[in-house]
């Protein structure tokens, strides 16, 4: 009868520990960066919309004369408002007016004080002022 040696072979439970903790370490550094970046992301999203929502605001004047009122909202965009006769939208392309990347509604007022309206979002926050990814997002600006 013939006796095999075998040798097992693996990670040890310190090998495993050490690999973790540079692990831990890399997120650790990397981590916040890439929250920062997505922080500005959500903010130049933001930006993008609230220029999308301006120019379908001035098709809908130019086919009704007039902006949409406070109580129309940016809901005039997608469903035509009573005796809108000159109503030619949906002026958006989904069928549901878009929310901030924070998942807040745009602040819609009409007539504005920065301009013929005033569009924004109040940022991560939700709160009027605030810095970096809880700062204001002006249509105005």
């Amino acid at each position: 009868m013939q006796i095999q040696n075998y040798k097992q072979s693996g990670f040890t439970l310190l090998e495993l520990l050490v690999v973790l903790g540079i692990i831990a370490m890399l997120a650790g550094i990397v981590g916040p960066q890439v929250m920062k970046h997505m922080g500005e992301s959500k903010v130049k999203a933001a930006k993008v919309q609230i220029e999308e929502l301006m120019a379908s605001l001035d098709m809908y004047k130019l086919d009704l004369g007039q902006y949409p009122t406070n109580d129309q909202g940016l809901k005039a965009l997608i469903e035509a408002p009573d005796n809108a006769k000159y109503w030619n939208g949906p002026y958006l392309r989904k069928a549901k007016v878009p929310v901030d990347p924070w998942q807040h509604e745009y602040l819609y007022v009409f007539p504005g004080k920065h301009g013929k309206f005033d569009l924004s979002s109040l940022g991560a926050d939700s709160v009027e002022g605030g810095e970096g990814e809880d700062k204001d997002v002006l249509g105005w600006e």
